[in-house]
């Protein structure tokens, strides 16, 4: 009994850490560090450049390729890297509407990834994605 105990809250603290940790998505640590810049703001900036450009590497390919992957990545290092915007800023609307954008870039990369072996359907969701992107970095910019 004291094993289960000890073993549910183990999983509890493991599934409950996944907002600003690196612990399922060990990549997205390497894409936070390569897009550093002076500020939060400035890093998810970085990170929507990143994404916009794998958004548009991807559309011609097939299956989980590299690409894809590094979407995936940078798109969890986005989101861990979301939380960490200082709190003067996260209760700005600005804010508001980027978290809004980031839930909508999660709803279209689960449909690419379900078109991923699809054409034209991926194609044209990473298009979306990108277009969502470029909304996203405007949104940032306007929380700079």
């Amino acid at each position: 009994m004291r094993q289960l105990i000890l073993g549910s809250l183990l999983a509890f603290v493991l599934l409950s850490t996944g907002g600003c940790s690196y612990l399922f998505y060990p990549h997205a640590k390497e894409f936070t560090e390569k897009a550093k810049g002076g500020n939060t703001v400035e890093t998810l900036i970085n990170l929507t450049n990143m994404m916009e450009a794998s958004a548009k590497a991807g559309q011609q390919g097939t299956g989980k390729d590299q690409a894809l992957d590094d979407l995936h990545n940078q798109l969890h290092a986005f989101d861990n890297s979301i939380c960490c915007v200082e709190k003067i800023k996260r209760e700005t609307p600005a804010y508001d509407l980027v978290v809004t954008h980031n839930k909508e870039l999660w709803s279209i990369f689960k449909r690419v990834w379900k078109f991923k072996d699809d054409q034209p359907q991926r194609s044209q969701h990473l298009e979306l994605f990108a277009t969502e992107v470029r909304e996203l970095r405007d949104s940032l910019h306007t929380l700079k």
